[in-house]
């Protein structure tokens, strides 16, 4: 792929990347491969910066795309706002010292803490890990803004403080409050597995074979509200770049030693186009 443009319809279809992770040469590798047209939307599922080794120039890569980006955050994006705010200590192989020691920490936080938790555009849904079955697009957005003015409030470090924790690990209309915000933040950043009710399972990291009983794809759930509508998500390195008509997963697992993704999303999904480069790093 040289340059998307020219395909019928997909002048305005944005460009999605999947989980950048601070593999700042490979994103610089792919947007110069896939070339996209000027007015090409460029989007990215979350998980921008940490276990790659140039968080700090990947977000500020990011950051210069100013209107252009559209972003939407992951775990490892929030993890980032929790170690800034005092509330966790960095893990092993977290790369975020390098941005927590810029002299434009703060501004760089306030960037990554009034992004949103999902976007909705030209048809498609972008989170960073999925949706619950019981929720259709206009609840799935309307469960992110609240999150987001949480997270965007004077008090969002005690917010994020009480975010972390599976339980409740399943919808509820009743549910009010830091148990309906910790819902939605787990659906939308974290979620691999749940049950045909919307049960969801934090446990397991591998693959769709990796489902504990009674527990499947977040996307394979019959019934699911959001089956008419085209989901892009990442967050799932060990499913690896899965493109169907209603679902695409863009998380190659590019940290981990073996391809960065992007797709022209296209409305018509015969004309999306995969353009990939090879990550050098291991882990």
């Amino acid at each position: 792929m040289t340059d998307a443009s020219h395909l019928t319809g997909s002048a305005s279809a944005p460009l999605v990347f999947g989980d950048l992770q601070g593999c700042c040469d490979p994103f610089r590798q792919l947007l110069k491969k896939a070339a996209p047209a000027r007015d090409t939307p460029l989007w990215f599922v979350g998980d921008l910066i940490n276990r790659g080794p140039k968080s700090l120039q990947t977000l500020r890569d990011v950051i210069a795309l100013g209107a252009r980006a559209t972003v939407v955050l992951g775990n490892h994006d929030l993890n980032l706002l929790s170690v800034a705010a005092g509330l966790r200590k960095p893990k092993k192989g977290d790369t975020l010292d390098d941005i927590l020691a810029a002299p434009d920490a703060t501004d760089l936080i306030e960037w990554v803490r009034h992004k949103p938790v999902a976007h909705f555009e030209h048809g498609a849904l972008m989170v960073h890990a999925g949706v619950l079955p019981q929720w259709d697009v206009t609840m799935t957005l309307e469960l992110a803004h609240e999150l987001e003015r949480a997270l965007r409030a004077p008090n969002w470090k005690e917010t994020l403080a009480e975010l972390y924790g599976n339980e409740p690990h399943c919808w509820d209309d009743t549910l009010k409050g830091m148990d309906r915000l910790r819902v939605t933040y787990n659906a939308l950043t974290r979620i691999r597995f749940c049950t045909p009710d919307g049960a969801m399972e934090f446990a397991n990291n591998g693959g769709p074979s990796a489902a504990p009983p009674g527990y499947l794809p977040w996307f394979d759930v019959p019934g699911r509200r959001t089956r008419d509508t085209t989901i892009v998500f990442g967050h799932w390195a060990a499913l690896g770049l899965m493109i169907r008509d209603d679902v695409l997963c863009l998380d190659s697992g590019c940290v981990w030693g073996n391809k960065l993704s992007a797709v022209l999303l296209t409305a018509d999904p015969k004309q999306r186009v995969v353009t990939q480069v090879s990550c050098a790093m291991k882990k």
